[in-house]
């Protein structure tokens, strides 16, 4: 299944690195947390990505562009000026890189790939969350109800929006609330192709008009997540996930 990688915001809640580099583009463990994110997708096969880039996109484009020099050993010869492959990270990996706008809202660039996904289901998520997801549960339980979107629903700190759940459907969807259930919106969702008719444009964020709309149509499911996930708005955020991935207690590792 295609995997969209929403990639293209200015991340200002992380501007201590995002002054020079896109957000997906911060390191963890010497690596990006884009990285992380597709590595999770990949371990369960899915390996077809669709990056919607904005801000920076061509330090993004730049890294895949170089991906294998920059994540291998390798001999150049000098004389002809060509390079041997010594050891590789073993990625197999299909990734279209899309610039879906500066400006551009989520939904906007959602929208903005509706031509490379086509007519068929995908997976979505931001570029900035990691969880020891069961990606073939999630894909089970969507597959299982026949709605259009499912979201996966996970319980952090009070300091996100808000799913109020009731037996799995979605009956609200909230962007940070004052108090609720607590189970809050954590990205790794699949969606139905039909979902492209409710974005307007590149104004739409994804998180209001078509997630709600959907959420009032009966539509929208969530996989509730009781594992590890935590994302990466702050400093600190990115502090906490690189002190796991240091201390070898990296839930999300695969």
């Amino acid at each position: 299944m295609k995997v969209v990688l929403l990639a293209g915001g200015f991340g200002t809640r992380l501007s201590e690195y995002t002054e020079t580099i896109p957000k997906p583009m911060v390191t963890v463990g010497g690596r990006p947390i884009l990285w992380h994110i597709m590595r999770i997708y990949a371990h369960f096969g899915h390996k077809n990505f669709y990056l919607a880039l904005g801000y920076k996109a061509e330090l993004i484009k730049e890294y895949f562009l170089h991906y294998h020099s920059l994540n291998a050993d390798f001999t150049v010869d000098l004389a002809t000026g060509a390079v041997s492959p010594q050891q590789t990270d073993g990625a197999d990996w299909r990734v279209t890189l899309v610039h879906t706008g500066l400006e551009s809202m989520t939904g906007g660039r959602v929208k903005r790939l509706q031509s490379f996904i086509g007519n068929e289901p995908f997976m979505l998520t931001y570029g900035d969350g990691l969880a020891d997801i069961d990606l073939d549960a999630l894909l089970a339980f969507h597959h299982s109800h026949g709605k259009m979107v499912t979201v996966t629903a996970v319980r952090p700190s009070a300091r996100f929006g808000e799913l109020m759940i009731e037996s799995d459907q979605v009956r609200s969807f909230r962007e940070k609330p004052q108090m609720g259930q607590g189970w809050i919106n954590g990205g790794y969702f699949v969606i139905q192709p039909k979902f492209f008719d409710l974005i307007a444009g590149d104004s739409t964020i994804l998180e209001r008009e078509p997630l709600e709309q959907v959420a009032r149509m009966g539509e929208l499911m969530a996989y509730r997540h009781k594992g590890f996930w935590q994302c990466m708005d702050t400093k600190r955020d990115r502090d906490s996930l690189e002190e796991l991935w240091q201390s070898g207690e990296a839930a999300w590792k695969v």
